[in-house]
């Protein structure tokens, strides 16, 4: 946990140097955690990452969204629907064309699988995880069976966990790159400076912050536990925070603090995110997953990008979608919140939800797909 909080605090200061703002602090913290897991200074697996996962991530959620105002946003939520599905079909045909072009025959041998319907069912497997997350990743591990093949799924999900942070890496570097920013529609999404300004922020401000965001947290749980649907977790901290947030929203601006707070921690769940990337583990076992993760990545982001280009969608609203897309709701707020986007935290969050209900279901349905059109 110490070194995860090493890495985030290095790069929030490298943030502060010429070279550091082009990079961002979080492409600075998963590069860092990458270097350091595959030098063996940090590990790729631990019980610390387990405590970031199951407690930093959902209370960042309700940090980042105590002054998400929904009568503000709506027109932003609408968009960001329309570009997250620009960014699914991206995701379906990059999966689609990357198992046209390989042969993955070799792969998934040890699962109980037709050897006529084991490409079909890497693609689903793909789908469902750039779409969703990795409850959908799971899910069509079963569906498929594919999880039966445990080194093939574990070099799989190296592969997913090193693209995954290298995407979020150039996903931040985007905006940078200004003359690929000026081809897209300008649009300033950062929220008015004056509810957020630093210097109204208090021990009592703070406090007060991380206290809600926990009850919030603890409440959602109740709630999720009760309806017996694990699935719904996010789903209820997000109501259970913006709901205060746009029926109090004077009360809620004066909780100043706990947006930079929730910078930090997402910087640390960043870390752990990019900690899981083996690298040795991915080319050893299954080299070819690699070309087939560059290939759907590389379509996904053409497809993305540039019909989002002709749709006169924002970089930073394609940017989120793509996010929430390949990584899930979890990032895409965090990535808002660090580029200054506040506008996009929610939409983000609620995209990314929306992913977890439909990637098992376009998982499945590519996997069927190809695998009647292969017989």
């Amino acid at each position: 946990m110490a070194a995860l909080f090493a890495i985030a605090s290095l790069a929030i200061l490298a943030e502060k140097t010429r070279i550091g703002a082009q990079l961002t602090g979080a492409v600075i913290t998963i590069l860092g955690a990458i270097v350091a897991a595959n030098l063996k200074v940090i590990p790729h697996a631990s019980t610390s990452y387990d405590f970031v996962f199951e407690y930093f991530v959902p209370v960042l959620i309700p940090l980042f969204l105590f002054k998400a105002d929904l009568r503000r946003m709506f027109f932003e939520t609408t968009r960001m629907s329309m570009a997250f599905l620009l960014a699914c079909t991206g995701t379906v045909v990059g999966a689609i064309v990357a198992v046209f072009l390989l042969d993955l025959s070799s792969l998934g041998t040890g699962a109980a699988i037709d050897a006529t319907q084991r490409e079909a069912a890497i693609a689903g497997l793909f789908t469902a995880t750039y779409i969703g997350g990795s409850v959908n990743y799971a899910a069509l591990g079963e569906i498929t069976q594919l999880r039966e093949d445990a080194s093939f799924f574990s070099a799989a999900t190296a592969t997913d966990n090193l693209f995954s942070a290298l995407y979020l890496a150039l996903l931040a570097m985007l905006p940078a790159w200004r003359w690929l920013a000026r081809r897209y529609l300008a649009h300033d999404h950062a929220a008015a400076s004056d509810d957020y300004a630093p210097e109204h922020i208090t021990l009592p401000t703070l406090t007060l912050s991380l206290t809600l965001a926990l009850l919030i947290v603890a409440i959602a749980d109740m709630l999720t536990s009760w309806l017996a649907n694990p699935n719904w977790r996010y789903v209820m901290i997000t109501l259970l925070a913006i709901v205060p947030a746009t029926l109090f929203p004077r009360q809620m601006a004066r909780l100043h603090g706990g947006f930079e707070l929730g910078i930090l921690l997402s910087f640390v769940f960043f870390a752990t995110i990019a900690a899981g990337a083996n690298i040795l583990a991915m080319i050893q076992i299954a080299p070819l997953l690699i070309l087939l993760v560059i290939i759907l990545l590389c379509v996904h982001a053409l497809i993305t990008f540039g019909l989002g280009l002709l749709f006169r969608f924002s970089l930073p609203e394609l940017i989120i979608a793509s996010n929430a897309a390949v990584l899930g709701a979890t990032t895409a707020p965090a990535l808002a919140a660090a580029k200054g986007w506040r506008e996009l935290i929610t939409p983000g969050i609620l995209v990314g939800v929306f992913g977890y209900a439909l990637g098992t279901v376009a998982g499945t349905a590519v996997f069927q797909f190809w695998s009647r059109l292969v017989h």
